[in-house]
């Protein structure tokens, strides 16, 4: 019976940790989520699925991408589209079309 006293004892104390200890993964989430204006603007849509504006060989794309971590580093992953500015735009305004086919077949 003393052993489970200190279990308990134990976890009231974890408990205390354990909040501190499940921040770190939201936090990381919370500066993932936010537009960064470093490099590249960047949003995250879920997870490691990211959208950024970037600029390659002097032209703008938006880039739809899921990343993957090697050495601590988000690196872009094959999965993924690059848009120009007009095909973006051209994906934006057939939205409301897709939302109603997405809802008639789902």
């Amino acid at each position: 019976m003393p052993k489970n006293k200190k279990k308990q004892e134990s976890s009231s104390s974890d408990s205390d940790e354990g909040p501190v200890d499940r921040n770190p993964p939201a936090e990381k989430k919370a500066k993932m989520g936010n537009r960064t204006e470093d490099k590249e603007p960047t949003w995250v849509l879920q997870g490691k699925k990211l959208v950024k504006v970037r600029e390659f060989k002097g032209k703008v794309y938006v880039d739809v991408r899921e990343f993957y971590e090697k050495n601590g580093e988000l690196l872009p992953g094959k999965k993924g589209i690059s848009l120009t500015p007009e095909q973006w735009r051209k994906l934006l305004s057939l939205g409301d079309e897709i939302n109603e086919t997405i809802s008639s077949l789902g």
